[in-house]
């Protein structure tokens, strides 16, 4: 974690940690708590362990009002049991009505405090009873009351705080805060040590061919135990999961738990047994699910503590008010995969230097031999200059080398090309056919970036007229690149505006019928503001994209982000020189690829550095 000093401040949260083999998430496993030894006071973001627990201190006898904002400060960073200590730097009123739950302001660094205002009262007999002091800072992201994280683009940060003098139950005066916002500001190490992200799961709206598709709402959560509900992670995680999705993904998912689904009153831990098998009480509101519905609830919720828990959870029991509803085990839970692709390890494929696509055997890991693909596309009785290929793997799409025909061939038969299905009419190049992308319901979606009539266009099935998909909030920037999530419903976009190129995640909303069908781009979300200039995207994995771009002023840098837009200190990856094109698998574990300027293609497996797979191609791509 880094660290977060706060210039001026006092340090008033006292930092204790358990560690000789047992850390503070799981003390009951230990003999006991050490009990010798000097207790100091820190600052609650110094560097340390995640495990290293901080507790508030409460603010001492006669302190000066300074002192006081600054351990209030000091103590929202802390894991402050319902934030009770935290409350005592308030005034009687304030105690009662501030809400902590309501949102989190992130800043760059912890917030500067500054004051007391000069224009505080008339006189010095008001200035004596109450001040006024300012928090700044830089506001690089917010979280808001569904613990929905967005990053913002760095701005000006600025509140105030109130404070006077009150008597206390001795009858002793004391300053105390009586005006202060809603919810927490935290620096972004005393947030990225609190909170951990989490995926909680849905079902897309509209599935076509009858599937159920689970789609993951990226969320914040309590690295350990919240002191707002006292739940462990894993309840609070199922907790939000029950509260419905987020509102940026509403509108395109759904939950099949029964309106009014909540844990049973007093559940603040969800532990598995010995057999991995997780049983959650539910209250009675879900006893009205049907058997079929309730499976699919317990979809959700293993999909949703899937990567949340050390151990992997084998089975998921559903109790309601009368029982046992339901059960899913582990072994079933592909069925609701994003990905419905081929059997075996996804592929890889590139154009070789004579526009032919080639393909690189899924099982060998990036290494084995290339082979031209059967059919057209691999003969190249027409040079290619990007490729997309279907997620089952049984047909492409590849644009011409100019960039101005879109063609659509079977990857399983040989046969003709047949003619394009898409065709730009721009004089330049670099303004045509952006590379081609499959979604996971098995459509395809390109970009004309004809200045004359830029258009983003999907393509049902991969076959037929080409559809054009409004996309509201562009605001005169143009798509240059895309890729589609697997889910079908988020559509990543590099949009090119006054010389910067960004990343922006659209939400795909599909309205009308199956003959008329009315689709629309809504709600652009630019992720990882931080990068001005983006040139490369893949998604990898059901929730997080590779980003290749810079920082203002920066070198180029290869990192994940979340679909939420959030990073990670763990989101960044070994250096690589000159990168072109990125290209990940919805499977986390097959390796990372790139293109590049001098090395050719190379490959970056988990725990690995990047190794040269072939020293000539472009455009290589795994299904999607």
């Amino acid at each position: 974690m880094g660290t977060d000093r706060r210039p001026g401040g006092r340090g008033r949260a006292v930092r204790v940690s358990a560690l000789l083999g047992c850390g503070i998430v799981v003390l009951a496993g230990c003999g006991s708590m050490p009990v010798t030894g000097d207790v100091k006071a820190v600052d609650a973001s110094q560097p340390g362990d995640s495990q290293v627990q901080v507790y508030a201190v409460a603010p001492r006898e006669g302190a000066p009002p300074s002192e006081i904002v600054d351990g209030f400060l000091e103590s929202m960073t802390s894991d402050d049991p319902a934030f009770a200590t935290t409350r005592k730097y308030l005034s009687a009123d304030a105690r009662r009505t501030w809400q902590p739950g309501g949102g989190t302001t992130v800043l760059a660094q912890a917030p500067t405090r500054s004051g007391p205002l000069l224009h505080d009262g008339d006189n010095r007999a008001t200035r004596d009873k109450a001040t006024t002091y300012t928090l700044t800072g830089e506001k690089v992201a917010a979280v808001d009351a569904q613990s929905s994280y967005r990053p913002l683009a760095p701005t000006d940060y600025s509140q105030t705080l109130h404070l006077v003098l009150e008597k206390g139950a001795d009858g002793k005066q004391e300053w105390r805060i009586d005006v202060v916002p809603d919810g927490l500001v935290l620096g972004q190490s005393d947030f990225k040590r609190l909170y951990r992200p989490v995926n909680k799961y849905y079902f897309a709206t509209g599935r076509a061919n009858g599937q159920s598709t689970l789609v993951a709402d990226p969320v914040y959560v309590r690295s350990r135990t919240d002191p707002v509900t006292r739940m462990d992670t894993a309840t609070q995680t199922v907790r939000t999961l029950l509260a419905g999705p987020t509102n940026w993904l509403r509108p395109v998912v759904d939950s099949r738990f029964p309106t009014g689904t909540a844990l049973r009153k007093g559940v603040i831990a969800l532990p598995q047994d010995d057999q991995n098998v997780l049983k959650v009480p539910l209250n009675d509101k879900a006893d009205k699910a049907s058997p079929s519905a309730c499976r699919m609830m317990a979809a959700q919720v293993l999909f949703t503590l899937g990567d949340l828990t050390s151990a992997r959870v084998e089975r998921v029991e559903l109790e309601g008010g009368e029982g046992q509803l339901c059960a899913l085990d582990a072994d079933d839970a592909p069925e609701f995969s994003a990905d419905h692709g081929s059997d075996g390890d996804d592929s890889q494929y590139f154009i070789n230097d004579k526009g032919q696509v080639e393909q690189i055997p899924g099982a060998t890991d990036g290494t084995g031999t290339p082979e031209p693909v059967m059919g057209p596309l691999g003969s190249g009785t027409v040079p290619m200059g990007s490729v997309g290929v279907a997620r089952d793997e049984q047909r492409a799409a590849a644009v011409s080398s100019h960039g101005q025909h879109l063609y659509v061939s079977s990857l399983e038969t040989e046969g003709e090309l047949t003619d394009p299905l898409v065709s730009s009419k721009a004089k330049k190049a670099a303004d045509r056919l952006s590379s081609p992308s499959w979604d996971g319901r098995g459509d395809l979606w390109v970009a004309d970036r004809d200045p004359a009539g830029p258009r983003l266009l999907r393509l049902t099935g991969g076959t037929g007229e080409p559809q054009e998909v409004r996309v509201p909030g562009l605001d005169g920037a143009r798509i240059e690149e895309l890729r589609m999530s697997a889910d079908g419903v988020r559509i990543a976009l590099l949009l090119t505006k006054d010389g910067r190129t960004t990343l922006n995640i659209g939400r795909v909303e599909r309205r009308g019928s199956s003959v008329a069908p009315e689709i629309s781009v809504e709600d652009l979300r630019q992720a990882a503001p931080q990068l001005t200039d983006v040139t490369a995207i893949s998604w990898s994995g059901r929730s997080r994209l590779v980003v290749v771009g810079k920082e203002e002023g920066g070198v180029q840098q290869v990192r994940y982000v979340q679909a939420d837009g959030s990073t990670s200190a763990s989101g960044s990856l070994p250096g690589v020189n000159q990168v072109q094109s990125v290209a990940a698998a919805d499977d986390e574990l097959l390796p990372l690829m790139a293109e590049t300027v001098g090395d050719g293609i190379v490959k970056l497996s988990p725990g690995d550095n990047w190794q040269t797979v072939l020293k000539q191609g472009t455009s290589l791509v795994y299904p999607g």
